[in-house]
């Protein structure tokens, strides 16, 4: 507990407080070698003086590329009337700082090097850059002049900005993408989703080919395309389908540019949604991943390539403590070989190798990392079961299951019920009601539910199946089946801070084919103690009138509130995406009614502040 974890070794993200991370050696300037007339020289000026232009007009600072977050990106910069990029050499997390206070932000919390957000385009403006920390435009830093560079694209420079921003900026500069890649396994590829009306929405793949998809990688900042794809290769999307009949020249800066069809309701279904698999910069990043002992290359103990003090390398292994689904998603997604189908703790039946020394523990990743040197993990390796057969392995796929919400049904079907407390004794014996419960005067009184309908679909490329056996599966009395897992779904209402104030209690769930789209037949249902799951393009419906579909709120008291649903919250099984897994919705309490709006999943529209 409380041990120091660090970033270190990641190549990509230089962090402020360690100063760890890769740091550029030499400079590509050689000494006395001058920057072109009228600009900026590396050597010979120490206090240079801006262009005639940013004298002018201040300069224009911006952060793109793919994938990342608002406070992050590939910085960009317009001069000349043209944007263009910084190169990597010497930067530093000075360079980062007065980047980050340009654009809005107080301050740096890293920069990444090696065109980490995508390969820009046009102009490479600045190399060699050497700020003090005081410039309050990269423009008053040292460097070789504008447009003197012996840099490509390969080498864009990008930073990482403290999320809080100064007093008084209104913008930050930040491109924002119309555009986006969704279940994917590797970098660059994935069904592809472009924003309208604050809704993301999917593309048809009628006429779909190499020049659209192409526009679209340019735009999220990788190559060209390697491959447009067609008929949900990679999952079905929900929602709107936005374009059909895409015809791109190739030249467009954005999707939105190229002619297309709007589409009616009989053009196109979510099974004909496109995709992309974009050509991206090799990164060499699996060849220090490796797995051994497994019955097939897609399973294994996971070893790591590390050097000591002297520089040898040497392969070593990883501690399985709290080796979860998600450190396996990223090393499965290093390893190129997909999704990741289970992460174990143990690997003592896989023990082929000679390799036993532990290199590496505490590892905790978000299941965005490209590699595991990006994952949080401890300074020092500390392993209470050191022994290798306690070491972490993953068994991977090329497929994977991806659930998702019904949002709108969750507002369209929300009530409250004043349930009396003698129809409620299955629901106290599955603990379906809070906890004040306990303490009302049996059978008499009622409690206040929240009630509304759940529709989880499975729009991902595999079924999703329980990851307990039928063995340990429960038999529920009460509701007359098994329910093949413990925690399926939280339903939870928050206070404006987040505070949780009221939860479902919903003890497990069985796991069923409510139905499925045309053409789709059901595989799985509850009764008779069949097989449990959900097939790809079918859903499982928990009615707002099944017992424990609810949250108890009798002790809630009238105001503002969040309702939250988060899909597979533990990350039991593995999916193709978890970002699409939580559910939100603005909700407001009288006392005697309740209104929900705004209900979105993850990122897919913008949060509304609560009012109070």
């Amino acid at each position: 507990m409380g041990r120091e974890r660090t970033a270190a070794g990641s190549p990509s993200v230089v962090d402020e407080v360690t100063g760890s991370g890769r740091r550029w050696q030499g400079s590509k300037l050689g000494q006395g070698q001058q920057g072109q007339q009228g600009q900026l020289t590396f050597c010979c000026s120490s206090s240079p003086s801006p262009s005639p232009q940013a004298q002018t007009e201040r300069l224009k600072v911006r952060l793109a590329g793919y994938p990342r977050k608002h406070n992050e990106g590939r910085v960009e910069l317009f001069y000349k009337g043209e944007w263009g990029t910084i190169c990597d050499d010497d930067f530093t997390i000075t360079n980062a700082h007065v980047l980050c206070r340009q654009l809005g932000f107080v301050s740096a919390t890293g920069w990444t090097h090696s065109a980490k957000y995508g390969k820009g385009q046009g102009k490479i403006w600045l190399d060699n850059v050497l700020c003090s920390g005081g410039e309050k435009s990269i423009e008053f830093c040292r460097s070789r002049g504008w447009g003197n560079s012996d840099c490509t694209h390969d080498e864009d420079a990008g930073i990482v900005c403290k999320d809080e921003r100064i007093p008084g900026f209104l913008d930050s500069n930040v491109i924002d993408n119309n555009v986006r890649l969704k279940g994917g396994a590797r970098v660059g590829e994935g069904r592809v989703e472009v924003l309208k009306n604050n809704e993301w929405g999917t593309v048809c793949d009628d006429r779909w080919n190499l020049q659209s998809a192409s526009v679209v990688c340019r735009e999220l900042g990788f190559g060209s395309a390697k491959e447009a794809l067609t008929g949900a290769r990679m999952g079905q999307g929900m929602g709107p389908i936005y374009m059909n009949e895409v015809k791109c020249v190739g030249h467009e800066r954005s999707v939105w540019n190229c002619p297309f069809k709007n589409i009616t309701s009989e053009d196109c279904q979510h099974t004909e949604d496109a995709g992309v698999r974009c050509n991206t910069p090799y990164l060499g990043l699996e060849s220090t991943i490796r797995l051994t002992g497994g019955r097939t290359r897609y399973e294994g103990r996971v070893e790591i390539l590390g050097s000591d003090s002297n520089g040898t390398q040497s392969w070593g292994l990883i501690c399985g403590e709290n080796w979860t689904t998600k450190e396996a998603m990223v090393a499965c997604r290093q390893l190129g070989l997909g999704y990741a189908n289970q992460g174990l703790q143990e690997t003592w039946y896989w023990d082929s190798s000679n390799v036993t020394e532990m290199v590496m523990s505490g590892v905790k990743c978000t299941g965005s990392e490209m590699a595991l040197s990006q994952c949080q993990h401890h300074k020092s390796v500390s392993c209470q079961k050191a022994a290798a057969k306690f070491s972490a392995g993953v068994i991977c796929s090329e497929t994977a299951s991806d659930l998702a919400l019904n949002a709108p049904l969750v507002q369209q079907t929300v009530y409250i019920e004043d349930r009396p407390l003698h129809m409620l004794y299955c629901a106290a014996e599955e603990d379906c009601l809070s906890k004040s419960a306990a303490q009302a005067n049996w059978p008499y009184g009622h409690r206040r539910l929240l009630r509304f309908s759940s529709q989880i679909h499975n729009i991902g490329r595999a079924d999703f199946r329980p990851k307990a056996g039928r063995h340990s599966w429960v038999w529920h009395a009460c509701h007359g089946h098994y329910h093949s897992m413990d925690i399926f779904t939280h339903y939870d209402l928050l206070n404006a801070n987040g505070t949780k104030v009221a939860e479902g209690h919903k003890a497990s769930f069985c796991l069923e084919d409510t139905d499925c789209y045309e053409g789709v037949s059901k595989r799985y249902e509850c009764a008779n103690f069949g097989d449990q799951g959900i097939t790809v393009g079918c859903w499982d419906l928990y009615r707002h009138d099944i017992d424990c579909q609810w949250i108890d709120i009798t002790d809630v008291k009238p105001g503002n509130y969040i309702l939250q649903i988060v899909i597979n919250p533990n990350y039991e099984v593995a999916e193709s995406d978890f970002t699409n897994n939580a559910m939100k919705c603005n909700c407001k309490y009288d006392g005697h009614r309740i209104w929900l709006h705004n209900c979105h999943i993850g990122n897919t529209s913008t949060w509304s502040t609560l009012n109070t």
